[in-house]
């Protein structure tokens, strides 16, 4: 007797069903359906991320070759592919991104008894976005330049686990700084992007609230020094604590500090333009470098999961396929964050997709999967009789 379903009904296990159904009955996303649950669709489009299945063919037929384990998923049949495709298009995007917040209020749970990268005390939000490319022949609606399409995704990452506690799909024309204006923080955090997020009157607004921020300083920006700090011989090379002067000296009329750190990697200087004053000059640069961990999850996203192409090119489809997208990263996070044994992103990926439909128990697993998995008394007992 089998005692436990395959890793994939495992992985589903961690969603809550009962608040799938409750977002499913709010936004009426059944609404007319005809024996085709939105569950049934959810499990295709998980499968088509953590399976790496790359069109409705695949996705539908790897679901087929599952013969009895279909029941473990909650599956009754495999779904047709015109099926799958007309609910891609039609049912609310929405719901998946509800459900991308379920799976993310488990997983702070989780990433809450970890320890935090840095000593200091104040949360830490990291803030970028990427862009999406799209063909514009053939996803008409994503229209971003003259000839090109894209959409993007923006994401804001906590720094106990680098798991991401907001989210948002876009247009590509869509500025970052539009969108980071209509951002609220608690008092106290410490928000760290790139120089593209650069807008004088909302580091006012947030200096005001008692936000900080960190970022890179413009090399057109207008200034006059107030004060210097000489540096060391190491990454912190000293700082200047400034006042903004020209237009800026309107949206932003508080003194802010001017940080110079040596990047050994490129070579360089780097410039830093951060109004928390409390922390040392070495720590607002280790805290700029520790932005890079957003960027390794969008290369994570990119890379391990179907992001990149699609198999339906609706707006509709593309935006719950990017949220399905979403929810199996964090699945992956949630599994690597448990583990014991020291997984990459990247090779839990690939592993557990090897391991899919398999029967083994998926935390066993996880933590010794070079063993020998224990086999039931049946599998065992039909062992000695070969």
């Amino acid at each position: 007797m089998v005692r436990t379903g395959s890793c994939f009904a495992q992985v589903l296990a961690m969603v809550d069903r009962y608040g799938f159904d409750r977002t499913i009955r709010e936004l009426d996303a059944e609404r007319g359906t005809k024996g085709f649950r939105s569950w049934d669709q959810f499990v295709a489009m998980l499968f088509c991320q953590l399976g790496s299945a790359d069109s409705l063919r695949e996705i539908c037929g790897g679901l087929s070759t599952a013969l009895g384990r279909m029941v473990h998923l909650g599956l009754k049949e495999a779904p047709k592919r015109s099926t799958l495709a007309y609910a891609n298009s039609h049912r609310p995007w929405q719901v998946y991104e509800r459900i991308f917040e379920q799976v993310l209020g488990r997983c702070h749970e989780l990433s809450a008894t970890r320890r935090r990268p840095f000593r200091f005390k104040n949360p830490l939000r990291l803030l970028d976005a990427t862009v999406i490319d799209l063909c514009l022949e053939v996803f008409d609606w994503a229209k971003f330049r003259r000839t090109k399409g894209a959409i993007k995704l923006h994401l804001q990452l906590q720094d106990r686990g680098c798991l991401p506690c907001w989210a948002l799909v876009t247009d590509g024309s869509t500025h970052e700084v539009r969108v980071a204006q209509g951002l609220s923080f608690d008092p106290g955090t410490i928000v760290v992007m790139d120089r593209g997020y650069t807008d004088y009157s909302m580091f006012g607004r947030w200096t005001a609230q008692g936000v900080f921020f960190v970022t890179r300083l413009k090399a057109n920006a207008d200034y006059e020094v107030v004060h210097t700090i000489p540096g060391g011989k190491g990454a912190f090379r000293g700082e200047e604590w400034i006042r903004l002067t020209g237009t800026a000296a309107r949206d932003c009329q508080y003194v802010l500090r001017r940080i110079h750190i040596w990047d050994p990697e490129n070579d360089r200087e780097i410039i830093l333009l951060t109004n928390q004053r409390s922390l040392s000059g070495a720590t607002i640069g280790r805290i700029y470098r520790y932005r890079w961990q957003i960027e390794l999850f969008f290369k994570a996203l990119k890379q391990n999961l179907k992001i990149k192409t699609f198999v339906g090119t609706s707006e509709n489809a593309v935006k719950t396929q990017i949220w399905t997208a979403l929810i199996a990263m964090l699945l992956l996070k949630f599994m690597q964050l448990k583990s014991s044994w020291h997984w990459s992103l990247s090779n839990l990926a690939a592993m557990l997709r090897f391991n899919l439909l398999t029967y083994r128990d998926l935390w066993a697993w996880l933590n010794d999967p070079y063993g020998v998995p224990i086999q039931e008394p049946a599998a065992v007992q039909l062992t000695l009789a070969l």
